[in-house]
């Protein structure tokens, strides 16, 4: 195979480990106040409270020598806006989901689905919060080329470890 393979980013979680405890928030993130359009409080006058940690940014652009990398997030196009200047990004593609939180097959994660079909041909890597044994099952039935899926812990974030792991897979 001659392309890179896929990184496939989600935010939340993996980026911003929003079920931190405030006063656990893990060491290294900065707190931000964004109003993205997906956001479902934007009317209220309380903007959405994103943890960001800027390393994480030179560990992607890292990355990106071994990887393309793309956003899996429902942040969608969004993610180049509120995300990515803060970790130093350049615009990234991005997975424009036909359909967002509906059934899925084989009770897996909706978003499976469609990280297959948006990965199809290529092999990827894909970090996310909700991944499932039930995830990772359907991907080697369903998926032709090598896949790691990671589930990332939404109260922690990426860890260096995590880093680390996903150079090994793509070497």
């Amino acid at each position: 195979m001659t392309s890179k393979p896929l990184l496939l980013i989600d935010v939340d979680g993996p980026l911003n480990p929003y079920a931190a405890q405030p006063e656990r928030r893990p060491v290294g993130y900065t707190t931000h106040r964004m109003r993205p359009s997906g956001w479902t409080g934007a009317e209220s006058s309380k903007p959405l409270r994103v943890w960001l940690n800027p390393s994480h940014g030179a560990e992607l652009r890292a990355l990106s020598d071994a990887y393309e990398l793309v956003w899996a997030t429902t942040w969608k196009d969004e993610a180049n806006d509120w995300i990515g200047p803060h970790l130093g990004l350049p615009r990234l593609p991005y997975i424009d989901w036909p359909q967002m939180h509906g059934r899925a097959p084989g009770g897996t994660f909706w978003k499976t689905q469609y990280v297959l079909e948006y990965a199809r041909g290529r092999e990827f890597a894909w970090v996310d919060d909700d991944i499932t044994d039930a995830d990772r099952e359907y991907a080697d039935r369903h998926h032709l080329h090598r896949a790691l899926l990671m589930r990332i812990d939404e109260r922690i974030g990426l860890l260096p470890a995590d880093f680390d792991a996903l150079a090994h897979w793509a070497a």
